[in-house]
């Protein structure tokens, strides 16, 4: 590379002495024209023709000869210019000229960057002026890490969807579309309930179910509905006796037995029941007392002995789908479908006053089996699943249907439509009056049948309702059969007016003055009628306590709240 660069050189030098002989390049063959980049890439050195060599052996005197004038002058610094670029261009590779070029320019502004830094750091630091404040905004313009301005436009454009997604969130039915807590005001009968029964007023307002039906039970509401229907400090402590007596026989494993000699009492106490193998149902009938007194597992004196009931209860369901339906039996061979009733009444109570997620399955459970097992063809039920029904039973089935509404647990509408069915197949005087089953009359049946068409939608002043109040009050409390005495008071109760306050003064004193008052039976009754035999003393003592609790235990049907609990139809 330096013999070429310096073969270039001395040919410019001759070209200026020649003057305009040079005037123009030579002719060039084709091997003369392979630039030097050429033959450097061969690995050989180029070729120069002979006026190159006799250029570059021209003696140096021949430099300074005299110039013949200033035109000439000018034409041979032209021409050697000229050839000058030719040749520097041909001599030289391009990547050479780059190389330098760039590394120039590099070296260049790296001293320019260099000096300038200090000048910048003390006009950022030390400069207070107004025009070096200036400057250093133009500065700091200029720079493109100040750019996030654009990101802080995009973070406000954020804050729009992030409240767009919480009202998204607000608006979605949790899931809820798909649980067992869905209102029962979307469990509409109103559809039928008038086919089989006078319109109602309170049929309106089933849409603003609040499921206070358990609210009389609390402490706060407790005193005033025992003053303003009826109750009595004597009632109240008869009460509180009950309560002790149930709980003193209850049996280690949380469960009672209609037998109560099992347990702690070892046969202190008298006539025990037949009944002993329905568990279940004597343990749902010692719980229902405890409840209605506004004892539950979560508070009160008693919760212990609730809790340990609750637990027997839900140890003792057999779950299994049915009908489509996931459904918990409660039945046992003493009791069959009665004792399933008594405990549906007593898990939806429980978790309608507690709303305890753990007791709302088997909550839903215990009504899905009824709604199973009610008869297809008449509507009722019996002592086995889908049977032919029978008044008794039936009544029940539907007092857990009522509290599982409460409790804004799921009824299917076509249960409901079937015990319309079934009332109007065993009603006798125009709906006054009600048979086993068939269409009768008997005192029991009678008080079943009209507090089950109460809760279905008769209206206070239906005519066949006012006969057959007067019916039971002409008939009063019965002084031996607290099964017909335990519906009855609650029709009479829920009918108010004079009635009711005869009924209430007679049924109230003789609970009061036959509880027993010493012994280990304190706090206790025992009637012999009814189903005294199977049920024995615990049957007797739960229904009296229930009956002594009539004034809270639900609030009264035709009071300014029952449109706000009236059953769905």
């Amino acid at each position: 590379m330096a013999t070429q660069s310096d073969s270039g050189i001395d040919q410019v030098k001759s070209a200026d002495a020649a003057g305009a002989e040079k005037a123009t390049p030579p002719n060039l063959s084709k091997e003369e024209k392979k630039t030097p980049a050429d033959a450097a890439e061969k690995g050989t050195p180029p070729k120069l023709s002979k006026e190159e060599k006799r250029a570059a052996a021209a003696p140096v005197a021949n430099q300074a000869a005299p110039q013949d004038g200033a035109d000439q002058s000018e034409a041979r610094e032209e021409e050697s210019h000229s050839g000058s670029r030719f040749l520097l261009t041909n001599a030289v590779p391009s990547w050479m000229v780059s190389l330098i070029l760039h590394t120039i320019l590099l070296m260049v502004l790296g001293f320019m960057g260099f000096s300038m830094e200090p000048d910048k750091k003390n006009v950022i630091m030390a400069s207070t002026e107004s025009e070096d404040m200036e400057e250093v905004d133009e500065q700091l313009t200029d720079e493109p890490d100040i750019e996030p301005l654009e990101v802080n436009e995009v973070e406000m454009d954020v804050v729009p969807q992030v409240i767009t997604e919480e009202e998204t969130n607000e608006v979605e039915p949790i899931d809820v579309a798909d649980d067992v807590e869905a209102p029962p005001a979307q469990i509409s009968l109103e559809e039928f309930a008038d086919k089989a029964a006078p319109k109602t007023d309170l049929l309106s307002k089933t849409s603003n179910v609040t499921g206070s039906g358990f609210e009389g039970r609390g402490e706060a509401a407790k005193g005033q509905m025992v003053a303003k229907f009826g109750g009595s400090k004597g009632s109240e402590a008869a009460v509180a006796m009950a309560l002790e007596w149930l709980a003193e026989h209850q049996n280690p494993d949380g469960s009672w037995s209609f037998d109560h000699t099992l347990g702690k009492c070892q046969g202190r106490c008298a006539d025990k029941g037949t009944l002993a193998t329905s568990r279940n149902g004597a343990t749902a009938m010692a719980l229902l007392p405890f409840l209605g007194a506004g004892q539950t597992h979560k508070e009160g004196k008693y919760k212990k002995n609730v809790e340990m009931g609750l637990y027997f209860l839900g140890r003792s369901m057999k779950m299994s789908p049915k009908g489509g339906m996931l459904t918990g039996d409660l039945t046992d061979s003493g009791g069959r479908m009665y004792s399933h009733g008594l405990c549906a009444i007593t898990l939806c109570e429980a978790y309608g006053m507690t709303q305890d997620k753990a007791l709302r399955g088997p909550a839903q459970a215990s009504l899905n089996f009824i709604m199973y097992a009610q008869d297809p063809v008449g509507g009722g039920w019996r002592y086995s699943p889908r049977q032919a029904g029978d008044t008794s039973v039936v009544g029940w089935q539907l007092m857990a249907l009522k509290s599982g509404h409460l409790a804004y647990l799921q009824v299917n509408p076509l249960t409901i439509k079937g015990t319309f069915r079934y009332l109007d197949a065993v009603q006798a005087n125009s709906g006054a009056t009600y048979g086993y089953t068939t269409p009768g009359a008997g005192n029991a049946t009678t008080a079943i049948g009209l507090l089950c068409r109460m809760y279905l939608g008769w209206k206070k002043d239906e005519p066949a309702l006012q006969r057959g109040v007067e019916r039971l009050s002409g008939i009063g409390p019965s002084s031996n059969n607290m099964y017909y005495n335990y519906y009855a008071t609650q029709v009479m109760r829920h009918h108010g007016g004079d009635h009711w306050e005869k009924w209430n003064k007679k049924m109230r004193d003789q609970l009061v003055n036959s509880q027993s008052k010493e012994g280990h039976m304190k706090g206790s009754w025992y009637m012999n009628g009814g189903h005294s035999r199977g049920g024995g003393r615990l049957y007797n003592t739960s229904m009296a306590t229930m009956v002594l609790e009539v004034y809270y235990r639900h609030m009264p049907i035709y009071g300014k709240q029952a449109a706000e609990e009236d059953f769905p139809l």
